[in-house]
């Protein structure tokens, strides 16, 4: 089990969380050695995970790794989570170090899979019959031709939901670089698309 890696904080006073946070409420609960909590904390927070490495990542075979490897750092180093940042971002944060990771250990080896197979991976981590499902696979196609700085800015404001801010403790970056990254993407978002709106133009051109 994930749980039993969680290191006990000695006895203190424990630190207060905001009120509308309840994943840090959950991670500072767990931090004191609530094993309830603990797994409160990992089933409000896997789906975002899972749908963030999934988005990062190229290999969906690494997916479910990639999930438990950052709970399990997660855990390991809880007993130092004070909630100056929300758990969540956080959380991204771990994660974003994890696929970071195992891209440097990939580096040697040949991919074990294709562009195909990636799609097929983000097809499964988004939830089926809801309105837009279908445009929601084409935008993640696009962001797909992104760089990887701005895809992954674009992914965490506006798709995860971050506010810029987190974004950047996520991301390691200043709060202006993420903008950047952001406003970036769209403009070149917005180029595809009208590329793929209007295919007759380019051939005219």
């Amino acid at each position: 089990m994930i749980t039993s890696v969680l290191p006990i904080s000695p006895p203190t006073t424990a630190p207060t969380a905001p009120d509308d946070d309840p994943a840090t409420v959950l991670a500072l609960a767990a931090r004191n050695g609530d094993a309830h909590a603990v797994e409160q904390f990992v089933r409000a927070l896997h789906r975002d995970v899972q749908r963030y490495v999934a988005r990062l990542c190229g290999d969906p075979q690494s997916v479910d790794d990639l999930a438990q490897d950052t709970f399990l750092r997660a855990l390991g180093s809880l007993h130092r989570f004070e909630g100056r940042s929300s758990a969540r971002s956080w959380l991204l944060s771990i994660a974003r170090r994890a696929v970071i990771d195992s891209y440097r250990h990939a580096a040697a080896r040949p991919r074990l899979s294709d562009a195909p197979d990636w799609q097929m991976a983000v097809e499964l981590a988004q939830p089926r019959g809801l309105p837009g499902f279908d445009d929601g696979i084409a935008l993640l196609d696009l962001l797909d031709a992104l760089p990887a700085e701005r895809r992954e800015a674009f992914l965490l404001t506006q798709v995860a939901g971050l506010p810029y801010a987190e974004a950047a403790e996520v991301s390691a970056c200043p709060v202006g670089t993420v903008r950047s990254r952001v406003a970036r993407a769209r403009a070149t978002l917005m180029d595809l698309l009208d590329e793929a709106e209007h295919p007759a133009s380019l051939l005219a051109a």
